[in-house]
């Protein structure tokens, strides 16, 4: 999209790839987009990182070790792997809050490329400078009730201790935070339960920066890897997300090649 500096232009939107979903977006009362958007999900978000973590697992090893001394000295808190499973939530939260107009759907489908966009990037980094997350040797399982072996079992048999920096966890929760947050704020401000949502929100992307460190899966150098990088995308993204609302989505549409 034009004069909008080369930051912009990088996240330009892929004409022909959402032209597609953009032409479907009626569909269902309008209620398709959100539930095509989570199918486009888990092929282009889930299932690169599930690729690179299952490839860096069984055929690489460590390039550079992230790890510093900090690392073992924070300790294992078992009840932080409810905040840190709590990521799951944000994908069908974020598709049920976005609004249901085309301007909702224009700033959605945005997302969804810089989500798509920068899972990628990540995953190439994963792949170019693997690094195994070599903590979980801290875990007491004895020490944990029995909800929280349950969590730690799951996340230990789906995410293998590879993918270290920068943390995906933390880059899609804080892109989709202030996703959410943009959304609360102007669409339903007014409404009773809004203030509570976003304190809850926040505090669950605290907690859960805090977590990747407690529950051992991940490093401090993947949490501030993972917070500049996804604050960086959120500046991007930002120009595009400003001129659906300058060019109205009708007009955006048609300019990035959606119709």
């Amino acid at each position: 999209m034009a004069n909008e500096g080369p930051l912009s232009r990088l996240t330009s939107p892929w004409g022909g790839f959402w032209a597609p979903s953009w032409s479907r977006r009626e569909h269902l009362g309008g209620r398709w987009l959100p539930v095509e958007m989570f199918l486009i999900g888990l092929f282009l978000v889930a299932t690169p990182y599930l690729i690179s973590n299952s490839i860096s697992h069984h055929y690489l090893v460590t390039v550079w070790d992230p790890e510093v001394a900090l690392d073992r000295q924070i300790p294992a808190v078992y009840w932080m792997i409810l905040p840190y499973t709590a990521l799951y939530l944000y994908y069908p939260v974020t598709l049920a809050l976005s609004p249901r107009d085309d301007r909702g759907r224009a700033e959605l489908t945005v997302g969804m490329q810089a989500l798509i966009s920068v899972t990628i990037l990540c995953t190439a980094f994963h792949l170019i400078m693997p690094a195994e997350v070599d903590l979980r040797d801290q875990l007491d399982w004895d020490s944990m009730n029995a909800w929280q072996t349950s969590m730690f079992e799951f996340i230990h048999s789906s995410d293998n201790p590879w993918n270290s920096w920068p943390s995906l966890h933390i880059v899609h929760a804080y892109f989709l935070t202030r996703l959410m947050t943009m959304w609360v704020v102007r669409e339903y401000s007014g409404h009773a339960l809004a203030k509570p949502f976003l304190f809850l929100l926040w505090l669950e992307l605290a907690l859960l920066c805090i977590s990747i460190m407690t529950t051992k899966q991940h490093y401090a150098f993947d949490l501030v890897t993972g917070v500049a990088l996804s604050h960086l995308v959120w500046v991007i993204c930002r120009p595009q997300l400003a001129l659906v609302e300058s060019m109205g989505p009708k007009d955006f549409a048609e300019e990035a090649g959606w119709t």
